[in-house]
């Protein structure tokens, strides 16, 4: 049965303040333009604030200088978006998966799994490798030796940990993502590439979360190491040797380079990139498509790229880049005669 709450068992469950009628029942949650009657919305940008109007959201979670508009029952909340992520927590049905090891599952005998863990159909498990209390291991995933996975961690399906991989507690890693897989390290000997040994592995703190399809490369001598609360999108590429700060997100399509250092507290946009054994500090923004050239010292947010124009006018612009040298000398040969 799905769970209710009136809007002053909420208010007092997340210590917000109620404004309007406490007994409306909420039963689930969705945005301003779309919720019907027994809904929570959220209003976190004014921007919207005239979507108020029309909206038939049963109650809505907004700041206090938005409460005049408000029309009807309203939570309210220093931060809008977080507290309603918290209320939408509580309608977020997962299902329940029970301890055991299905019977289609291989696993070493040299593998360690805890009695209350969750293994799935067609999981693999290797040799030195230990699973947990109340993990889940979802369906079709490939965990190989010597990896650690951390109390209460999931792995929702066709997850591959290839070798020396360690979760902390409560990871969540979904469908796709593979870490642990060689570096690219190559030297070029009497004209050919050789392979550099990829000797480490990959470390994972306690609530990170791994979006799908996401590769985290091990490291060549040292581990790839991700701190605690790290979140990163979909496919995205963290090269060997990476070392990512407590509390960072990544968005969908970024990459991080071998060897580069990303601080706490930062967010690096979609398909931004960081070049490799750069330093970034903490709490720096790096906005969509940027790219990172250069260590960044100090806090901030940062940007690169040229802006979308018609493609008439990129083209002669395009043109102009290369005459930029020259133009700059000729403003310094005239300012010198001035």
């Amino acid at each position: 049965m799905a769970q209710t709450f009136t809007a002053s068992e909420l208010a007092r469950r997340f210590e917000l303040a109620l404004h309007g009628d406490g007994d409306v029942r909420i039963e689930g949650v969705s945005t301003l333009a779309r919720a019907a009657r027994g809904q929570l919305a959220f209003l976190a940008n004014s921007r919207y604030r005239s979507q108020l109007a029309d909206s038939s959201a049963g109650a809505v979670v907004m700041r206090q200088e938005d409460i005049d508009d408000a029309p009807g029952t309203a939570l309210i909340a220093k931060d809008p978006y977080t507290a309603f992520a918290k209320i939408a927590a509580l309608f977020d049905t997962k299902p329940v998966h029970s301890p055991g090891i299905h019977a289609s599952a291989v696993i070493d005998p040299a593998a360690t799994i805890s009695p209350s863990a969750h293994v799935g159909p067609f999981v693999v498990i290797g040799a030195g490798s230990t699973v947990g209390d109340g993990c889940v291991i979802g369906p079709g995933c490939v965990i190989g030796e010597n990896c650690e996975i951390g109390a209460g961690s999931e792995l929702i399906a066709r997850v591959t940990l290839v070798t020396r991989v360690r979760l902390g507690q409560r990871v969540l890693i979904h469908p796709g993502a593979v870490i642990g897989a060689d570096g690219f390290g190559l030297a070029m000997d009497a004209g050919h590439w050789i392979k550099v040994p990829q000797l480490g592995g990959v470390s994972i703190g306690d609530d990170c979360e791994i979006g799908a399809n996401t590769t985290i490369d091990r490291g060549a001598l040292e581990d790839t190491v991700l701190e605690e609360d790290v979140r990163l999108d979909n496919q995205i590429q963290i090269g060997h040797n990476v070392r990512i700060g407590a509390h960072t997100a990544m968005a969908g399509c970024s990459a991080a380079a071998g060897s580069a250092r990303i601080g706490r507290y930062c967010l690096i946009g979609g398909a931004a990139g960081v070049l490799g054994h750069l330093e970034i500090c903490d709490r720096v923004v790096i906005t969509a498509m940027s790219l990172v050239t250069s260590s960044i010292r100090e806090p901030g947010e940062y940007s690169s790229g040229t802006p979308l124009t018609d493609n008439r006018t990129w083209r002669k612009n395009a043109a102009r880049f290369k005459q930029l040298d020259v133009l700059a000398r000729r403003v310094l040969a005239a300012d010198k005669e001035t």
